[in-house]
């Protein structure tokens, strides 16, 4: 057997992995030739993800049995389109994909399902008029991009409207949704959809860099200590999400605020969790998202047993001041001390750092992992303070004002 996996991520490297184990030839493609999964797959093919047509005469050329995705939006809506267009089998169908993929069509089912939202508008030229509806401050965001891309916090005309003029250059339909601010603490929440059965498995608190009027996560801190209340009202809004999208078996991240006992929704998809979810979740669950994409696509029922890992973990994402990267320091160190469980390089020695733009800006990332809030705090502290990516010049460029420890709360 053959299978197609569309991006050379981390996550993908798993899903790579996984293929391997199981004797199915990975074809890789990817516009990036040096793309961490490049080295692991069987073949590799320099190919952007979101080129259709590249990828249909991939599939073609290999004959393969199935194109895989896994924590990425829009390469999900590649895999499904090509899926259902090559007859060959994936865990959810092209329309179904193109619903969840689009926040234009996923707002608007929010609105009519009685999911909770923000206010918004869409559209593909900005007039004032247009948003006289809704309150200050406003988010402006493309209507299908991931990563953080061109999303921004407005608070007045003139940022709205080059705000928006950002945000439509993201957009592969030109057009951008403009919505109300929701304050509180944003949370990762993701959940398995076991026949048609939304089952929460782990949730987390997100910070983001607080400079700017960006939405860049630099932290993820697991569990969210959630009341009983919160608890049920976020375990509903899932299943309401799975009803109203028609789901049926599929992973499903949502990213939503809370605000006391206020839960409103940012936006979801059918897909696992991006970043370092492919490690995460199965250590927290003992459910590993990645093998279940590739069983649902073979045609297996995975089953989730509500396993929860009674654990205070810090997932620290790390940024750079602008420079050249020639190596990392002290992460073997500290995983050898103890301090911290599991680190990973995403930026390879020799990258160029400038602005801080999306999560894609991201050197690296550390974890630690602890049984009480004091240990915790004592072992991020420690890291903090030793992890390291250097110049050839032995200048140190990881932004350590943006690395803090947070108690958690909501």
């Amino acid at each position: 057997m053959k299978a197609i996996v569309l991006c050379g991520g981390m996550s993908q490297l798993q899903m790579v992995k996984e293929l391997k184990n199981r004797g199915i030839i990975s074809i890789l493609a990817d516009i990036n030739p040096n793309a961490p999964a490049v080295k692991y797959a069987d073949i590799f093919y320099k190919v952007s993800t979101l080129d259709i047509d590249g990828i249909r005469n991939v599939a073609v050329k290999e004959n393969v049995d199935f194109i895989l995705s896994v924590c990425a939006d829009q390469m999900l809506l590649v895999a499904a389109q090509l899926s259902e267009e090559l007859g060959l089998p994936c865990y959810i169908d092209y329309q179904t994909a193109k619903n969840v993929s689009s926040k234009e069509y996923m707002k608007r089912i929010f609105m009519e399902n009685g999911i909770p939202t923000a206010k918004y508008i869409v559209a593909d030229k900005m007039a004032i008029d247009d948003i006289s509806g809704l309150k200050w401050p406003l988010i402006v965001k493309p209507v299908d991009c991931y990563s953080s891309k061109g999303v921004k916090k407005v608070t007045n005309e003139k940022e709205l409207f080059s705000a928006f003029k950002d945000a439509v250059t993201y957009s592969r339909t030109n057009t951008a949704i403009v919505e109300e601010y929701v304050s509180g603490e944003e949370l990762s929440v993701d959940y398995y959809i076991e026949n048609g059965q939304a089952k929460m498995m782990c949730c987390r608190i997100l910070d983001k860099i607080p400079e700017g009027n960006g939405f860049i996560i630099c932290r993820g801190r697991y569990p969210a200590p959630l009341s009983e209340m919160l608890n049920s009202k976020i375990a509903d809004v899932g299943q309401k999400i799975a009803d109203a999208f028609c789901l049926k078996d599929t992973p499903m991240l949502v990213q939503m605020k809370v605000n006391g006992n206020d839960v409103r929704v940012i936006e979801f998809c059918a897909r696992t969790g991006g970043g370092i979810k492919y490690r995460l979740m199965p250590h927290v669950t003992g459910f590993d998202v990645v093998k279940a994409v590739l069983d649902l696509t073979l045609g297996e029922k995975p089953h989730y047993n509500g396993h929860h890992l009674k654990k205070f973990i810090i997932d620290e994402f790390l940024y750079c001041y602008p420079g050249t990267l020639d190596h990392l320091e002290g992460f073997d160190e500290l995983l050898s001390d103890g301090v911290i469980a599991h680190y990973d390089q995403f930026k390879a020695n020799g990258s160029v750092f400038d602005t801080i733009e999306s999560s894609g800006n991201r050197v690296a990332y550390f974890s630690v992992e602890a049984d009480t809030m004091e240990e915790l705090k004592k072992k991020h502290h420690l890291a903090e303070n030793r992890v390291k990516a250097v110049t050839k010049e032995g200048k140190d460029l990881i932004r350590h004002d943006i690395i803090k420890f947070k108690p958690y709360g909501i």
